[in-house]
Formats: C-alpha cells, structure tokens, sequence
C-alpha cells in the first residue's frame, strides 16, 4: 500500500492543475511533492465511516437522509470552513516579488551588479540594478494583473455539486436551482459550500466533490486514477466494511475528492470537506515544481541559454581584447561587464508574461476561458482539430422526429417504452432522454404515477452502449425496457415485434432490419433501438447478464440539425491551416450526412470497429487520409489523438461528455464548454462559454497573434546581441581607446529594453495570423545568422565616418567618438523593432500600435538629445556636429533598405514565421 501512495501523491499534481478545487496558487505553474511517503496519515474520521452502518454514519454526523437544512449547513461551514484545500491562499505580495525576481537572467544582472559595486563603478551599478528593478516590477504588475483576471474567468466556470436540501425537499423543489436527479429533487450549489452531513446525488459524469460514504450505489464505478494509478474504474458499494485496514483507499464504500463518476449512481453522505479530505491531507505535503515544459518554452530556453553561452564566451575574449590593446584592465573588465549585460535577454520573462496575460483577456472578450496561460501557445501553434458532431456541427438542439415499430411504420408503442425508459433512467440524462422526455403528454396518459413502479436499472456504460431500467407495471409482472445504439441492442435481442405478433429474429430478419435503421441514417437522423423483455416478479435487483434474449420493438429517431455558422467556420478554419476531424460515437452515415450538409468533404470514414483491429503503424496513416471516425469508444478518440500528435500535428479536442475526456487530456489543448460535464471541463485547458466552431476559429487567431508578439522579441533581442558582438570585437581591435564606456553601453541598452516593453500590445500581419504558429529553433538560429551582421556593417561604417569625417581618431576626441556610436546604435537597435516586426514595408504597408509607436519613439528621441542634454557630462558624452545628422539619417535609410531587401530574400528561401 507505501508504493501505491506514493504513486498516488506523485499524482496529486497532475491532478490538482485539472481540478477546480484550485489549491494550487496561481502562479502560471503547477505544484507537485517533494517529500516521501513514509509515515502518511489518513484524515480522521475516514476509516470510522465505511466502517459505521448507514444509520450510525449518519447520526454522528448529525444529518438525515434527507440531507441537512441550510440553516444548519451554515452552522456547520463556519465551524469546519469551505470546502477548499487550505493550500488556495495567494503568495504574499513580497513573496510573489521574489519569485518574479528570481529568474537567471536576473540573478546573472544581479552578480554583475556586486562586480560593478566592487569596482566603484557606481553609475554603472546603478543603470544595472535599474534594469532589474525595471523588468522585475514589470513582470509583477503584468502578472498580478494576470492573475487578477484569471481568478474572474474562472468564476465563469463553475462546477457545482447536487445535493439534498430539507429546505428544498420541504417547498416541493419550487427554487431556481432546483433539479431533479436520482428521482429526487436536489438543489445545485458550488463545491465550495458543501459540509459535512450534506447528502449529495452522483451520477456518471460528476466529480467526486469531497471526501463521501456511499448511502445507496447502483453499478457505481468510480475512476480513482488520478489518486492511485489505476487506469480501471473501482466498483463501489454501500453496504459498511467491518474490515480494510488503515488505509481509506482499501474501502470499496468510499469515494474521494478529486475521482470522477465513470458510470452508474448513487447517493452518498459528505465525511469529509477540505483540508480534512484525503485529496487535502496528500496536498498539505505538496512544494512548487516546474511545469510540463510545452514545445515554445523548451525554443525559448534553448535561445535564452545560447545567449548565455555566447555571452559566456565573448565577454573573455572582449576582456583580453580590450585589455591587451588599450592596457587598462580596470577599464576593460567594466567594459566587458557591460557587454555581458548588454548580451542578457532581461525582458524575456516580463515580454511572455504580459503577452500571454493580454491573450488570456482577449480571448475572454471572445467568448473563450483561458484555464492555463501556456494553452495559449499550443492554440496558436494548432493545425489538427478533433471535434465531436452533436453541438459542434450541429445545433445541439435534439427532437424527437419519428419513433417507429421495427418496419419504419409510426408506432406509440415505441415511444412509450422510450419514454419510461428516460423517465426513470437516474444516470447523467443526454439530449436523447431530454427529447423523449418532452413528450410529457405521456405521463398523464401512461399514468406513470399510479400505474408503474421502478425495480432497478442496468446503467448506460460505453462498451455495452445501452442502459436498461426494469420496471412494475401494476405488480403483475416486471418489464425490462432496454435502449441503445442500434447493433449494439440487436446483439442482444433474438426475437422482433412485428405488430401483435413475435417473429424469431432470422439472418434474413436482421438484414431487413438494418437496411430500414440505414434508410433512417441516411435521412440525417440518429436511431436508437428499444427491446423490452416480461420477467416474472420474483426478485428486486438485475444485472447486465439480465440483458438478454430481447424483443426488437422498435425505433426512436432524433434529428440534429446543422448550425448554420458552421459551414463558414470550417472555411475560415481550412483558411488558417487547420483540419477538422470528426470524432464521435454516432452512426457512420448520420455523421457523414451532416458532413455533407456543412461543407465538409468526407474524405474517408472510419470505425471504431476497423480501429480495433489496427496496429498502431497502420493507425498512424489512416489518421492522416481521413476525416471522419465514427462509432468510437472513448478510448478510440484518445488514441487517435495520440497517433495525431506522434505524427508531429498540434492537436486540439474538442468534447463536452464524460467520454471525451481521455481524450481532453491527451491532446495539446483540452477545449470544452461551460456546459459540459464536470470531468471534462477540469480536463480541458481551454472553456468556451459559446459552442461554436466560429468562436474556436476566432480564439485559434487570437492564439497565433500572442504567439507572433513574443516570437518578436525573441527575435529582435536574438539577432541584435548577435550583431552587436562582432561590432565591438571589431571595434575593440582596431580602435585605442574603447568605443563606448560602459556606463553609455549600459545606458543604450537600458533604452533599448524600455523601447521593448509595449511589444505585447503590437499589431500582428494578418498574413501571420493565416498559418499555424509553430515554434522552429532552427529557423530562429538562420534568423540570428541572417540578420545580425546587418547591423555590424552599419556600426562599422559609423566608426570609419565617426574616425575619418570628424577626426574623432584619438584619445583625446573618444568622447565625440563613444557619443557618436551611442546615437547611432540605439537608433538602429530602436529601428530594427520596426523592421523585423513585419514583412511588409514597414510604417507604409505595415504599422505598430501606438504604445509601440510611442515608446521607441520616446526611446530614439531621448538618445538624440541626451549628448546635448545637461546630463551629458554625467555619461561622458558631447554635443555632436550638425553635419553628423545627415550622415545618421543616411546610415539609418541605408540600414532599413538593406534589412528589407535581406527580410525578402529569406522570406523566399525559408519563409516567414
């Protein structure tokens, strides 16, 4: 039992970055434990509950079956507390600072900071510690705003918990939030609120929304995964263990916070809220780890440690240079101090964070809920998106358009059996029950009341396909009605109603029948099949083994009409690069009339049956020729998006239902929808408040633009440290004295970071909005190689006019020299912002947000004046000539013509991201 909680607590961080428990704090990372097993205690109260009787349990938890009242669950929440794990609380501010502050580029400023103190440069000291300060206090604000707004949007998804309420039970269930579950009228209300003593309604779908005894359980099967390892659902049961250890997870009438409902129902008291819970108790022990490093985080830190490898190599070898050819050591290890700094990316983690902060909130005005920040990435990168049909393609807005005998001919027979079927099925009721069940004419005239008295149910699973319920009609007998997916029931019926009579159900027989089903699924309706079966009233419980030697009575038949915005989502999906695949558990032809009807060529359908039989080699090709798969098992949709996903595509899954949510979780981007079920909104990364393809097209736009603006930076801050380089290797190996002091180095590029802050906020090209955004390091190390000498030429020539035009040639004059080179690098630096942002022409075909605009503008104009300015003495600079204008302007025109004409050359050769 050690090696499976160990198991267990290595897992509790998976699922707590899922859960809408929210433990964790909101840090844009998950927490996970660092410290063993050994020793764990159980939450009190646990094992003493699965061993008390029913009664007992609830005595000492001073509830009723009926559940608590709410005067009395408020008695009971301001003793124990909400039902939220302790470990919620934010990080103090000062905390949250330090943590902003802790990042390698920072620490790396920081130590070069100490070496500048301790060489009495103080001007210098000064301008690096401005430079931390500037990028940690940023990347706090941007953060703290961030986190601000996703505790907002994530109030917009709730999941809730359905429990019984004497208040409710008392008024006949008149409120608002009322419902009826189970056969009983229980109230929703959030997860938070739940105590103690609450009695609540599972039924499959729900998540275990505490620590809870089982009361009642009828084929209850519990997925504890996420607690234990275990890929089977545990049965559990209601009856007490007098035996089981110390341990609450030996106890099969328990079941924990954090597990998920897989199939049947039962009601069940509340033990345990919280901390108190054993999900609470393994989250007490948890400490911060790294995240699940996505592909664009894994591109980002491999360039931010090239830089410093490269940073690591060039300031020796700036020191030697300067050192040996100036001699002044002093002099050049300040100046190789700058250079380093200067060759540090600062504002990298403040430039991701506040571009993912602003795509969350876009994408919330979009009618999308950004769960975790780094989905963003993946969304802008997707180029495969998996879709379930019902809701998506169509309206979700299920009738009952025929119900017909086993010929196809109307039959009220068929829909009365249907109708009893939904009525008393207690398990998560689809849109198919919810069309029958509008039919409400039939409980009057059926006399459900009086007339009929449920015996049991034989709960819907996804392998069998079928539910059942058995009832009593006026104690005479018992009648099993049985309702499913058309093969499915077929396989266990053997004999069909044809009108008064009873016929052996034949080969020929079926063949008949099937080609009837196929008539109705090729008019775009979805049929399920109704059996029934008389028992003698001789017992009071029934199983699967019970489905057997059925009569075929016939069909009920549901139509799904398309969206109308559909059809013109797909187009702007296939515009931006994404295929759309079809995955759904419905009938091939239904799924490929729809298809047809929305615009999307059925380029190959395939089941779930074929899939079964297929290796994974061949798998993995035919998920690249077809579109559409039906009739598919939840774990055929999960796999399909693994053999995606191994083929190199960013998939995205789109599902609302209980069996979507394997595959949620094994896709790049989890996207559901505010009215999914519980599992699988905490399995998603991404909420849609509207289930429209058109509002995940718009949110896939939005994706690439935040990905475009921090591939920008990377870019820019790439490619400029490069070129940098060589100008002050070549600079510091032909001039006498160095070409800019490192109190002017440090100044520009102080500037230069500043000029970069509002890059989140910039325009985007829609021409980079049309394909998927895919992070390519090698195309970022050609951009670096590409781009970065422009500049050194630019640099060059400024030394030479600098040297030769104005007979800024020795030491005496280094200052006009330094001056010089100061404006002229920070304007090309500033410049280059505009140039790489685009591929068009830049300020004429193409032009950047004003923040943008506005701060380079303010950047270039500072480093324009400051020679002239009255601070020029302190940063040992001069006034520069009038004639040395012109010549900027002539660099600077130079320098745009040659960096456009380059951005055109490797756009043709290696494209443009």
């Amino acid at each position: 039992m050690q090696q499976a909680l160990t198991l267990s607590e290595r897992l509790i961080a998976v699922l707590g970055a899922r859960l809408g428990l929210r433990f964790f704090r909101r840090r844009n990372m998950l927490e996970t434990l660092d410290a063993p097993a050994h020793g764990h205690e159980a939450p009190p109260g646990l094992v003493d509950a699965a061993r008390d009787t029913g009664p007992d349990l609830l005595a000492r938890l001073r509830t009723t079956r009926d559940g608590l009242s709410d005067d009395e669950a408020a008695t009971v929440r301001a003793h124990v507390g909400a039902n939220e794990v302790e470990h919620e609380k934010p990080l103090p501010w000062w905390r949250h600072l330090f943590n902003c502050y802790r990042n390698p580029f920072n620490l790396l400023l920081s130590a070069l900071a100490a070496v500048s103190y301790a060489t009495d440069d103080t001007e210098g000291t000064i301008i690096i510690a401005s430079m931390v300060i500037i990028s940690t206090v940023l990347r706090y604000v941007q953060e703290a705003r961030s986190n601000k707004a996703a505790e907002k949007l994530k109030a917009m998804v709730s999941t809730t918990a359905t429990v019984l309420r004497r208040d409710v039970l008392g008024n006949g269930g008149a409120e608002a939030d009322s419902v009826r579950r189970l056969g009983r009228v229980g109230r929703e209300i959030p997860l938070a609120e739940l105590v103690p003593g609450d009695i609540v309604l599972l039924a499959a779908g729900d998540m275990i929304p505490a620590d809870v005894r089982i009361l009642a359980a009828k084929d209850l099967f519990v997925s504890q995964s996420a607690l234990t390892g275990e890929a089977l659902p545990v049965e559990k049961f209601a009856h007490a263990c007098e035996s089981g250890g110390s341990h609450p997870l030996a106890y099969d009438n328990l079941a924990f916070m954090g597990t998920n409902v897989v199939s049947g129902s039962a009601t069940a008291v509340v033990v345990a809220t919280g901390a108190r819970t054993f999900f609470g108790s393994l989250a007490q022990r948890v400490t911060a780890q790294q995240p699940t490093v996505t592909s664009f985080q894994q591109g980002v830190n491999r360039v931010s440690w090239v830089l410093i490898r490269f940073m690591l190599v060039m300031t020796p070898i700036v020191l030697l240079i300067n050192g040996f050819t100036k001699h002044d050591w002093l002099e050049a290890s300040l100046f190789a101090l700058s250079v380093a700094v200067g060759l540090t990316p600062e504002m990298l983690p403040m430039i991701v964070t506040a571009t993912l902060a602003k795509g969350a909130v876009v994408l919330s005005r979009k009618k999308v809920i950004v769960k975790r920040l780094d989905a963003i990435q993946n969304f802008g990168a997707m180029d495969v998106l998996c879709t379930d049909k019902t809701g998506t393609l169509t309206q979700d807005k299920i009738c009952l358009e025929r119900h017909t005998d086993v010929w196809g001919h109307a039959s009220e027979d068929v829909l009365e059996y249907a109708y009893l079927n939904s009525f008393y099925q207690t398990g998560l009721k689809n849109l198919l029950d919810v069309a029958v069940l509008d039919h409400a004419e039939l409980h009057q005239r059926l006399d459900v009341v009086n007339r009929y008295r449920k015996i049991d149910e034989i709960p819907f699973d996804f392998q069998r396909r079928r539910m059942s319920v058995v009832v009593s009609e006026d104690g005479t007998h018992h009648e099993l009605i049985c309702k499913g997916a058309v093969e499915e029931v077929m396989a266990v019926c053997d004999r069909v109603q044809h009108g008064a009579n009873v016929e052996p159900l034949t080969p020929d027989v079926l063949a008949r029948l099937r080609r009837v089903t196929a008539d109705l699924n090729a008019e775009g309706l979805r049929v399920v099949a109704v059996a029934t079966r008389h028992l003698p009233p001789v017992r009071d419980h029934y199983g699967i083994a019970d489905e057997s030697e059925l009569i075929l009575v016939g069909y009920i038949a549901f139509l799904d009409p398309p969206k109308e915005s559909t059809a013109p989502a797909l187009k702007a999906l296939a515009a931006s690069g994404v295929d759309v695949k079809v995955l759904t558990g419905d009938n091939d032809l239904v799924t490929a009339k729809v298809c047809r009807e929305v615009g999307l060529k059925v380029e190959g359908c395939v089941l779930g049956d074929d899939i079964e039989t297929m290796s994974d080699a061949e798998l993995a090709q035919t998920v690249e020729r077809a579109n559409v798969f039906a009739k598919l098992t939840p774990a055929h949709k999960e796999r399909i998006v693994r053999m995606l996903r191994a083929n190199g595509h960013v998939v995205g899954f789109m599902g609302d239902g209980i069996n979507d949510a394997p595959a949620l979780r094994a896709a790049d981007i989890g996207i559901s929808v505010d009215t999914a079920v519980d599992i699988a909104k905490e399995a998603a990364d991404l909420i849609l408040l509207e289930k429209s393809l058109m509002v995940l097209e718009q949110g896939v736009i939005e994706g690439r633009r935040t990905f475009a603006n921090m591939l920008k930076y990377i870019k820019m801050t790439a490619s400029s440290n490069f070129g940098n380089v060589f100008s002050v290797l070549i600079a510091s190996a032909f001039l006498p004295f160095l070409p800019m002091l490192p109190l002017q180095l440090l100044t520009q590029n102080l500037l230069y970071d500043l000029s970069q802050t509002t890059i989140p906020f910039d325009n985007v090209d829609e021409e980079q909005l049309t394909r998927p955004q895919r992070w390519n390091p090698a195309d970022l190390s050609r951009f670096m190689v590409f781009f970065g000498p422009i500049s050194s030429i630019f640099d060059v020539l400024t030394f030479l006019a600098m040297w030769h035009l104005f007979g800024a040639n020795s030491a005496e004059h280094q200052t006009l020299f330094q001056s010089g080179w100061f404006v002229e690098g920070l304007l090309s630096q500033t410049l280059i912002v505009h140039l790489i942002r685009t591929r068009r022409l830049p300020f004429v075909q193409s032009r950047a947000a004003w923040p943008l605009l506005l701060m380079t503008g303010a950047v270039m104009l500072i480093g324009l004046m400051l020679p002239m300015s009255p601070f020029a003495d302190t940063f040992k600079m001069q006034a520069l000539p009038l004639a040395y204008f012109p010549m900027l302007a002539a660099i600077l025109l130079a320098y745009a013509v040659l960096t456009q004409m380059m951005k055109g050359m490797f756009a043709r050769r290696f494209g443009w991201q």
